[in-house]
């Protein structure tokens, strides 16, 4: 036996395993009888969603966004349900983001998951900014990527002390997605530029003190506060509301401390309102204060790629309505996934750094994936 053929045989039976991991995992993932990955519970007035995967920081896999969605629109139109509570299980995370596993094996397989993912998770995203009942997110833990798709769009966010928010995106080779293009702009001044271009991270209070989570509760008094929601008798959104802001009124963890970037929000709103990554930078440069200058050292460590095509995306979705802007995000991540320069520079992330490092070619890339974006075409997704 030659050596290609040894190479061949070889290369087929990687195929194979690599098949078989995919199988393996959607397998998993839909036979949950021993733990299930979500609990959809009807208790009280409220139906309570609870994501199930503390081991894995509550990381959203398909199957659980085939659960979630078609339980939220029965909710929302059942008349004894008052309101919906999200949350997650384990106390460590709400949800970390989506779970890149069963994607990164799929695309080394070439199995063509990635659409389907990104299209029913924009779908939920959507479901939840549009919910005519109440929605409360309870974000205890760490929330990221995915995590704040299931909870920056619903009426009611409530942060604790534990709460640890980021749109790491700019860093992995890809954008702050899930409707980020909606949210971060709509920021006060130029913080959620600031925010999706850098991947600042942002704990307790501040979560709430930018304007992410409308609420702030001490992470002890959590439980009741669910329990008295639960204990409501056919409540009003003003009576939900009214329970809230009682919680939050009583709150004392870090009542009195500014917020972290309260004394860099003239810098943050001067170098971050320039219209191209490459005049930020240079605004950063000019004014050269130890904020600024940490900044650009967090810059450069970003995708050139990923920087050119976040602040273009928040630029178009701050005139948009959260439906045009999961619209344009679900092309764009499908362009991204065809688009060299991207797909490159994302691999990083399915290998395991969150660091992209290499260069490329910046005007082309992102002419190309704007230009995939402006087509005309049939749209997949059918937001609802």
């Amino acid at each position: 036996m030659g050596q290609r053929e040894v190479w061949r045989i070889m290369s087929r039976f990687n195929a194979f395993k690599r098949t078989n991991t995919i199988l393996h995992h959607l397998r998993m993932s839909k036979h949950t009888d021993a733990a299930e990955d979500v609990l959809l519970e009807k208790k009280g007035c409220a139906g309570v969603i609870t994501l199930n995967r503390p081991k894995f920081l509550n990381a959203l896999t398909l199957n659980m966004i085939q659960k979630i969605y078609p339980q939220l629109k029965k909710w929302e139109q059942d008349p004894e349900t008052f309101l919906i509570i999200i949350k997650g299980a384990g106390g460590k995370a709400f949800c970390a983001g989506g779970d890149i596993r069963v994607i990164s094996e799929a695309e080394k397989a070439k199995q063509k998951i990635a659409p389907v993912f990104f299209r029913e998770e924009y779908m939920l995203n959507n479901a939840v900014g549009s919910c005519q009942k109440p929605y409360v997110a309870l974000i205890h833990g760490i929330t990221m990527g995915g995590g704040v798709g299931l909870s920056v769009h619903g009426q009611f966010r409530v942060a604790t002390e534990k709460c640890l928010f980021a749109m790491p995106e700019t860093a992995i080779g890809l954008f702050p997605d899930v409707g980020g293009g909606y949210f971060l702009p709509r920021l006060q001044g130029k913080l959620g530029y600031f925010l999706a271009l850098t991947g600042f991270r942002l704990k307790g209070r501040d979560v709430y003190r930018a304007g992410i989570a409308t609420h702030f509760v001490d992470s002890e008094k959590l439980a009741m506060l669910e329990e008295d929601l639960l204990a409501l008798k056919s409540p009003s959104k003003e009576n939900i509301a009214s329970v809230l802001e009682n919680y939050h009124t009583e709150s004392k963890i870090d009542r009195d401390k500014s917020f972290i970037l309260e004394e860099h929000m003239d810098k943050i709103n001067s170098c971050f309102s320039a219209n191209t990554v490459e005049e930020i930078i240079e605004n950063l440069q000019q004014d050269g204060s130890s904020f600024a200058l940490e900044q650009l050292k967090v810059i450069n460590k970003m995708s050139p790629t990923s920087l050119k095509i976040t602040l273009r995306q928040l630029m178009e979705g701050s005139s948009k309505t959260l439906q045009e802007v999961l619209t344009m995000e679900y092309r764009l991540s499908q362009a991204c996934m065809m688009t060299n320069s991207l797909k490159a520079e994302s691999s990083f992330m399915f290998r395991g750094p969150l660091r992209s490092i290499l260069l490329f070619r910046l005007i082309y890339g992102l002419k190309g994936i704007f230009g995939l974006i402006a087509r005309k075409e049939t749209f997949l997704m059918t937001l609802m």
